[in-house]
C-alpha cells in the first residue's frame, strides 16, 4: 500500500518513514502543507497521515481542498492538540480519524490498518486488463499461461502502469513515487524493473505489452492485434 506522510518534523519523519516501510507500506514523505496538498493531488495514494501544524498550509486547510476536489483517500491527523473540540474539527473537515501527540507506533499502524481497511471494502483487490489480473492482496500477476508472484517494487510498477493504462508514465515519476526522492539508485533502475516486469507479462501468456517512448517513459497497453 501507498501513504504520504506529511510532517514538518524531519526526525519525526524519518522515524515514521523507517517504521512504515519495515511495515511493508511504500511512503512519499513531504514536510510543508502545500506539498502535501500537490502530492495528494497528482498522485494515488492508499492513505494520507497529515500533520496539523504545518507550514505553508496547515492539515485542516490541506484535508478541506483535497475534499473539496473529490479527493477521498483515507486521512489520518496527527496533532499536539488534544483538545476535544479540535479533534471535532478535524473529524468535521473530513478526517477518519484522529491520533494526538506523542503516540505510540504500534498504535499508529493499527490506525493505519483500520482505515486503509475501510477503503479496500470499497476497492476491487484486484486489476484487470487484458487477459490479466494483478492482486493487490498477494501480488499476484495471473494470466493465462500461469501466475507470477511479483516483488514489492515490480507489483508497485505494474500498478501504477494498469491504473494509468494508455497513459505514459515517465522515468522520473517511477523513481521519485517508487524510489523516492532521497534513494541512491540509479535511473536504469527502473529499465532493470521494467525488463523483469516484461518477462513475466510473457511467462503468463500476457495480451498486453509495456511500450517504451524512448527517453520518456512507458506505456501499458493491449498488444495490437
Amino acid at each position: 500500500m501507498r501513504l504520504l506522510l506529511a510532517e514538518d518534523e524531519k526526525e519525526l519523519s524519518n522515524a515514521l518513514v523507517a517504521v512504515l516501510k519495515h511495515s511493508n507500506y511504500s511512503v512519499d514523505a513531504v514536510y510543508d502543507g502545500l506539498d502535501a496538498f500537490n502530492y495528494a493531488m497528482s498522485e494515488n495514494y492508499d492513505g494520507i497521515i497529515l500533520d496539523i501544524m504545518m507550514p505553508k498550509m496547515d492539515g485542516i486547510e490541506v484535508l478541506k481542498k483535497i475534499r473539496e476536489r473529490g479527493i477521498n483517500v483515507p486521512v489520518l491527523l496527527l496533532t499536539a492538540k488534544s483538545q476535544v473540540s479540535d479533534r471535532i474539527n478535524g473529524l468535521d473537515s473530513g478526517a477518519d480519524d484522529y491520533l494526538t501527540k506523542p503516540f505510540a507506533m504500534g498504535e499508529l499502524l493499527a490506525r493505519i490498518r483500520a482505515m486503509t481497511r475501510r477503503k479496500t471494502e470499497f476497492s476491487p483487490n484486484d486489476l484487470s486488463i487484458g487477459n490479466i489480473t494483478l492482486s493487490r492482496e498477494t501480488y499476484d500477476l495471473k494470466g493465462p499461461n500461469g501466475v507470477q508472484r511479483l516483488g514489492n517494487k515490480e507489483f508497485q510498477m505494474l500498478e501504477m502502469l494498469m491504473v494509468n493504462k494508455n497513459t505514459l508514465i515517465s522515468t522520473d515519476r517511477f523513481m521519485e513515487r517508487i524510489w523516492g526522492y532521497d534513494s541512491d539508485a540509479e535511473i536504469n533502475v527502473v529499465w532493470v524493473f521494467i525488463s523483469y516486469l516484461r518477462k513475466k507479462l510473457a511467462s503468463v501468456g500476457s495480451n498486453v505489452e509495456i511500450k517504451a517512448a524512448r527517453g520518456v517513459g512507458y506505456t501499458l497497453a493491449e498488444k495490437q492485434k
